[in-house]
């Protein structure tokens, strides 16, 4: 049974993409034995940080239960928007904040946008942070177009029998290497 931490990266006002994270927690609750967790960097108000985490002085509870969320889980979901080709700065800095938390972690990654590409842009750029960070970035894609009608606020899809379709796929990829993953630790 495996322990999925869905990151909802967006903290701008009007944010759409944590439509995407309600709609995998449910989808993974529905249909995989385990558990999800969103956990939403709106929620925390981190400051920029001037430090990786193994080297600040006095790191708050805020930080360290974000480190152990991390560490602790067996992967990791992230949905980002998309801003201008690029991830927010709000996922730049916790992943730049972490660094052994990060290390052969696999982590899927879902993309969000208003327009017509779903976030297709900001893919590349996320994947080799990511790499550089040591992560296992997961081959399969969710790239979300047009984010506003195709989820509601409570995270349903408008098409769910597509939609259901596209994340078993690429919830099977996660799955697929957090099981290969544990068997080689």
């Amino acid at each position: 049974m495996s322990h999925i931490i869905i990151i909802s990266s967006s903290i701008r006002t009007g944010r759409k993409s944590d439509r995407v994270c309600l709609y995998f927690k449910n989808y993974l609750e529905s249909n995989h034995p385990g558990s999800a967790e969103i956990v939403d960097l709106e929620q925390y108000n981190f400051p920029l940080f001037t430090e990786r985490l193994r080297l600040l002085k006095d790191p708050t509870p805020e930080i360290s239960t974000f480190a152990e969320k991390i560490r602790s889980a067996d992967g990791i979901l992230i949905v980002t928007p998309e801003y201008n080709g690029g991830y927010p700065a709000s996922l730049k800095n916790v992943i730049d904040l972490l660094y052994e938390e990060w290390h052969r972690k696999p982590v899927a990654i879902a993309t969000v946008s208003a327009g017509a590409f779903g976030g297709s842009q900001v893919i590349t750029s996320l994947q080799f942070t990511l790499w550089k960070m040591r992560a296992w970035t997961v081959p399969a894609t969710f790239p979300v177009p047009n984010v506003e009608t195709s989820f509601d606020e409570d995270g349903n899809a408008a098409d769910k029998e597509a939609t259901d379709k596209r994340a078993k796929g690429f919830i099977n990829e996660l799955l697929w290497c957090i099981e290969a993953n544990s068997r080689m630790a």
